[in-house]
């Protein structure tokens, strides 16, 4: 009972952190924006802050290393019959679906996240090198799922999904999409690519 409220009291606390760094990021912009503004937000100190995100970075990314892992675990758990495409198919579908929970953000925030990651320059390096290493996890993933597939095949299978639903997003950015929109253009990118990815099988 005491560690149900401790743990609902400890997501309460990281999800008033999180909507309090984007209100600030949106108010003042990221790079203006202090660490202790956001803990201000969030009643807590700056040293409750560091219990929860190492950094600014850290409280924009805050569910990566989560939507990896259900990509890795939708690769691991290949299904009997289930072709190449068809695993990418539904590691993106489950990716979205997570993607369009909105866990700890409304869709207002979430849109304002992806648009803070694709234009400050802070969090656009910081992606991109989560980007470089998320997509190697992935190829050796599907590799594996496949040993038939090369792991060169499976770098490029990966590489292709991934780089055409970031560049449709970055492409329309200026559009004033909502996320839905943003989504139903992510999924357009994602089955364009997978139609040319049919020739792996």
């Amino acid at each position: 009972m005491v560690e149900g409220l401790r743990e609902r009291k400890k997501q309460r606390t990281r999800q008033a952190l999180i909507e309090g760094a984007l209100r600030l990021f949106e108010e003042k912009g990221f790079e203006e924006t202090t660490l202790a503004e956001i803990a201000e937000q969030a009643d807590v100190s700056t040293r409750t802050f560091f219990s929860y995100f190492a950094s600014k970075e850290d409280v924009v990314f805050y569910d990566t290393a989560s939507r990896l892992e259900l990509a890795l675990t939708a690769m691991e758990s290949r299904r009997p019959g289930e072709t190449v495409t068809g695993v990418l198919l539904r590691v993106i579908e489950e990716s979205f679906e997570q993607a369009t929970a909105y866990q700890y953000l409304t869709a207002e925030e979430a849109a304002l996240r992806v648009r803070l990651i694709l234009t400050e320059p802070a969090l656009q390096a910081r992606a991109l090198l989560m980007l470089f290493d998320t997509q190697l996890r992935l190829a050796r993933a599907l590799h594996e799922a496949f040993p038939e597939l090369t792991l060169a095949d499976a770098a490029a299978a990966v590489g292709a999904l991934i780089g055409a639903i970031k560049l449709s997003v970055m492409a329309t950015l200026d559009q004033e999409q909502s996320m839905a929109d943003l989504w139903v253009i992510a999924r357009r990118a994602a089955e364009v690519t997978i139609t040319g990815l049919h020739t792996l099988g």
